[in-house]
């Protein structure tokens, strides 16, 4: 059977996730944590884990302008600091913390459906030795 694949209209796709919570964009593997919106990819983003993410790491996510954004937090779902939350939540952005795979996956649907999104994906090089 033929089998044809959707292709997008935006340039960033996620095309998976590793258990290590590593994720790939249209065809590169990110082994750090990074930013994508569905027109702007921010190679190096400077919070590994969960417990290092501070209120002014959320600067170049909300330049990008988003309605909502997405926070992958690795491997498993954590939720982040209060003051991380809050920040987004001044500025009327909605942020939800979810494990990368599941950001990956509601990054796509939401970017497919035209919304503003932005996910930020924390990656630790140590979770992948």
């Amino acid at each position: 059977m033929p089998l044809s694949q959707e292709r997008p209209d935006f340039r960033h796709v996620p095309r998976g996730v590793d258990a290590a919570g590593r994720v790939t964009i249209n065809e590169r593997r990110f082994e750090a944590s990074f930013i994508v919106s569905t027109e702007t990819l921010v190679e190096v983003w400077r919070p590994r884990h969960l417990a290092e993410l501070e209120p002014a790491d959320l600067a170049p996510l909300f330049e990008l302008q988003p309605t909502v954004i997405l926070l992958g937090t690795g491997p498993q779902h954590r939720f982040p600091a209060a003051a991380v939350l809050a920040t987004a939540l001044r500025r009327g952005i909605g942020l939800e913390a979810m494990a990368n795979a599941a950001a990956a996956r509601t990054f796509t649907v939401l970017a497919s459906e035209g919304r503003r999104v932005v996910a930020a994906f924390l990656i630790d090089p140590a979770d992948a030795a």
